[in-house]
């Protein structure tokens, strides 16, 4: 991971915003209730912790990362939009991370993913071990690359091919895999598909009984 970002890393923001669709209407929809934790898994450079601290003010914020390379630039980011006071960075393992041990927190009102789910192999124990950690009431917001099941074909095979250069696979079985979480946790789930399949964001709002 460090490699593949040691350089990738000083430009990551200004290329990925022509194709990550869909990561501020996310950030839009979160919502966190007043003195609430939001936690980004596979926070990068920052970037969206960063817009989300500004669009919330009353929340807040934390981002883990398993790239040393990414929270090195992270940091940087929130000193120099001297938001250090209400973001709050560590590195650790989507499938492990621990808030009171990276954090000295137990849980959190908020939780997404944006474009990370992709990136990480074991992306199912990425999920189950975020909702470990909502609350009765919390939220799971996903944002990520979709089947692009309305778009052209020869589009939607030079992505996939262009993609893989990234070592990003899109999560197909997202839906399936949160109406299965959703049913076992007696929460409620949304996924819609913008862009005409080219991304996938789902919402998963964690019931009484989970």
């Amino acid at each position: 991971m460090d490699r593949l970002y040691r350089h990738q890393r000083h430009v990551y923001d200004v290329t990925r915003k022509f194709y990550l669709l869909g990561r501020d209407r996310l950030i839009d929809e979160l919502a966190p209730p007043p003195g609430g934790r939001v936690l980004e898994v596979g926070c990068g450079t920052a970037r969206n912790l960063i817009h989300a601290a500004r669009t919330w003010p009353q929340a807040t914020f934390f981002g883990v990362d398993l790239s040393h390379e990414m929270l090195a630039t992270a940091r940087q980011t929130v000193r120099r939009a001297g938001l250090e006071g209400r973001i709050r960075l560590a590195h650790a393992d989507a499938t492990s991370f621990d808030p009171a041990l990276s954090f000295g927190v137990p849980g959190f009102s908020r939780i997404f993913f944006s474009y990370s789910l992709s990136m990480i192999p074991a992306w199912q124990d990425a999920l189950a071990r975020a909702l470990h950690w909502l609350p009765a009431g919390g939220e799971l917001h996903v944002v990520d690359f979709g089947g692009q099941e309305h778009l052209p074909g020869w589009f939607r095979a030079g992505l996939r091919r262009w993609l893989a250069w990234f070592h990003v696979a899109p999560r197909e079985g997202l839906e399936a895999e949160l109406a299965a979480l959703a049913i076992h946790a007696g929460s409620l789930c949304r996924l819609d598909r913008p862009h005409g399949g080219y991304a996938q964001y789902a919402v998963f709002r964690r019931g009484p009984t989970g």
